[in-house]
Protein backbone atom coordinates (compact mmCIF):
# COMPACT_ATOMS: atom_id res chain seq x y z
CA UNK A 1 0.00 0.00 0.00
CA UNK A 2 2.51 2.38 1.45
CA UNK A 3 5.87 2.36 2.87
CA UNK A 4 4.02 3.15 6.18
CA UNK A 5 1.34 0.81 6.05
CA UNK A 6 0.73 -2.51 4.20
CA UNK A 7 -1.52 -5.70 3.67
CA UNK A 8 -0.32 -8.89 3.89
CA UNK A 9 -2.26 -11.91 3.83
CA UNK A 10 -0.47 -14.03 6.79
CA UNK A 11 0.18 -10.53 8.56
CA UNK A 12 -3.58 -10.05 10.84
CA UNK A 13 -5.84 -11.63 8.70
CA UNK A 14 -4.37 -9.43 5.35
CA UNK A 15 -6.13 -6.30 7.57
CA UNK A 16 -3.98 -3.08 6.83
CA UNK A 17 -1.16 -2.50 9.66
CA UNK A 18 1.49 -0.45 9.96
CA UNK A 19 4.44 -1.66 8.50
CA UNK A 20 6.71 -3.40 10.84
CA UNK A 21 3.87 -4.02 13.40
CA UNK A 22 0.79 -5.62 13.85
CA UNK A 23 -1.10 -2.64 14.95
CA UNK A 24 -3.93 -2.34 12.93
CA UNK A 25 -4.80 0.86 11.28
CA UNK A 26 -8.54 0.37 11.90
CA UNK A 27 -7.84 0.66 15.57
CA UNK A 28 -5.61 3.46 15.47
CA UNK A 29 -8.61 4.92 13.84
CA UNK A 30 -10.76 3.77 16.47
CA UNK A 31 -9.17 5.25 19.10
CA UNK A 32 -8.96 8.73 17.33
CA UNK A 33 -12.02 8.39 16.19
CA UNK A 34 -13.12 7.61 20.09
CA UNK A 35 -11.02 11.00 21.48
CA UNK A 36 -7.67 9.92 22.17
CA UNK A 37 -5.05 12.12 21.39
CA UNK A 38 -2.41 11.53 18.96
CA UNK A 39 -0.18 11.36 22.19
CA UNK A 40 -2.02 8.95 24.08
CA UNK A 41 -1.83 6.47 21.00
CA UNK A 42 2.08 7.17 20.35
CA UNK A 43 2.05 6.00 24.70
CA UNK A 44 -0.27 3.16 24.34
CA UNK A 45 1.65 1.87 21.17
CA UNK A 46 5.49 3.13 21.61
CA UNK A 47 6.53 1.27 18.28
CA UNK A 48 4.48 3.64 16.05
CA UNK A 49 5.39 7.12 15.16
CA UNK A 50 3.01 10.79 14.19
CA UNK A 51 3.70 9.64 10.75
CA UNK A 52 2.76 6.79 11.39
CA UNK A 53 -0.71 8.16 12.39
CA UNK A 54 -0.44 10.74 9.50
CA UNK A 55 -0.57 7.48 7.07
CA UNK A 56 -3.70 5.70 9.16
CA UNK A 57 -5.49 9.07 8.00
CA UNK A 58 -4.66 9.89 5.08
CA UNK A 59 -5.36 5.91 4.26
CA UNK A 60 -8.81 6.67 5.74
CA UNK A 61 -8.90 9.67 3.86
CA UNK A 62 -8.47 7.81 0.67
CA UNK A 63 -10.72 5.24 1.05
CA UNK A 64 -13.51 7.61 1.88
CA UNK A 65 -12.74 9.14 -1.11
CA UNK A 66 -14.85 7.75 -3.72
CA UNK A 67 -16.80 9.13 -6.64
CA UNK A 68 -20.44 7.90 -7.53
CA UNK A 69 -20.67 6.83 -11.41
CA UNK A 70 -23.75 5.36 -13.18
CA UNK A 71 -23.83 2.27 -14.63
CA UNK A 72 -25.90 1.53 -17.81
CA UNK A 73 -27.08 -2.57 -18.56
CA UNK A 74 -25.57 -3.76 -21.83
CA UNK A 75 -28.02 -5.23 -24.19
Amino acid sequence: MTERITINPTICHGKPVIAGSRVLVSTLLGALAGGDSADQVLEDYPNITREDIAAALSFASELSDFQESSYEAVA
